[in-house]
């Protein structure tokens, strides 16, 4: 049985009753802390309350399917997501490890086989402290994909536009300077006008603010620059 001081915790998300019930004591009798939801809904809004070590997450969910919450879980947190599906397809498999799933488990499956799983999943080496995801509100940003949605929307950013977005949400609540956006987004070496950043505060407002003639979330501090709203 695992030590309490490092007890892991796993999320089980499943709609079905007699499945969740046996996984969740199977786990529970191996030591581990377990948390289950029964939709999609339910089982996002628990994920994001409180830190999990692995999300086991069913394809299909009432309220909101299993690849979308995937998905999302992966744009906002770190955490080791395994897919189960009825669907043994190849191209359903391609469709979950592309929505950022790292494992997939096709039933029916052995328990013996599935507490294997869990087992290697918490072996893994933990990956950077570099944050990958940025999240304030429904606006969130993957640093290492290099794409930014708010809510389920897809924003169109050019690169500029993108890194500029960045920096003001690593930043939140901080007053940043046009001189200190342009070293930072536009390098040391730019010798353009600070009005650049002006404009790119314009095209980005357009974007992410819900009326972008009073922004609510990239404030003007007047004669400095510019402050995200945490």
């Amino acid at each position: 049985m695992e030590n309490q001081s490092e007890q892991k915790s796993i999320l089980i998300v499943e709609d079905d009753d007699t499945l969740q019930e046996t996984l969740a004591y199977n786990l529970s009798k191996e030591g581990y802390k377990v948390a289950v939801a029964s939709n999609g809904q339910a089982g996002l809004e628990m994920a994001r309350s409180q830190p999990f070590d692995v999300v086991v997450l069913d394809v299909m969910l009432p309220e909101l399917d299993g690849l979308s919450v995937c998905r999302i879980l992966r744009r906002e947190m770190d955490i080791y997501i395994i897919l189960l599906t009825a669907r043994s397809s190849e191209i359903d498999k391609i469709i979950g490890l592309d929505s950022g799933a790292d494992d997939y488990i096709t039933k029916p499956f052995s328990l013996g086989e599935f507490l294997a799983r869990i087992r290697a999943a918490l072996r893994r080496k933990p990956k950077s402290t570099t944050p990958q995801y940025l999240q304030s509100g429904d606006l969130s940003v993957d640093l290492v994909g290099r794409r930014a949605y708010k809510g389920e929307q897809e924003l169109n950013l050019s690169h500029k536009e993108f890194d500029l977005l960045a920096e003001l949400m690593r930043n939140q609540g901080m007053v940043l300077s046009r001189d200190l956006l342009l070293t930072k987004v536009w390098g040391y070496d730019y010798f353009g006008e600070s009005r650049t950043v002006d404009v790119h505060i314009r095209w980005l407002r357009e974007k992410i603010e819900d009326n972008p003639s009073k922004p609510e979330r990239i404030s003007t501090i007047r004669s400095i620059g510019y402050r995200f709203e945490s």
